[in-house]
């Protein structure tokens, strides 16, 4: 299934990207071949297959899941201990917002 360069562009536009001529062209190609790859997929006969509902294992197979069980926690200075900066009582860390 090829797209054509429009409905790239709304997907663009949906997504809230800018992209070039050039990056247009680029991805109607790569989603084009995404597309068809599925379509591909789609023709296997899966009709002997049981769905499953996890993707570690079926459902109700032992070890998927553990069990939720309350365990003590760390200790403050064991956690703060493995800071590489600290201050005080708190992690130290590079600023990443700037003020205006």
């Amino acid at each position: 299934m090829a797209l054509d360069r429009q409905e790239v562009q709304h997907m663009a536009i949906l997504a809230r990207i800018g992209l070039t001529e050039q990056e247009l062209e680029s991805f109607r190609d790569q989603l084009s071949n995404i597309l068809e790859q599925f379509q591909i997929l789609e023709e296997v006969d899966t009709s002997g297959v049981s769905p499953t509902g996890h993707a570690a294992g079926a459902s109700g197979e032992a070890g998927v899941m553990r069990d939720d069980v309350a365990q003590e926690s760390s200790s403050f200075e064991d956690i703060l201990s493995n800071a590489p900066r600290q201050e005080g009582e708190f992690f130290r860390v590079k600023a990443v917002l700037e003020e205006e």
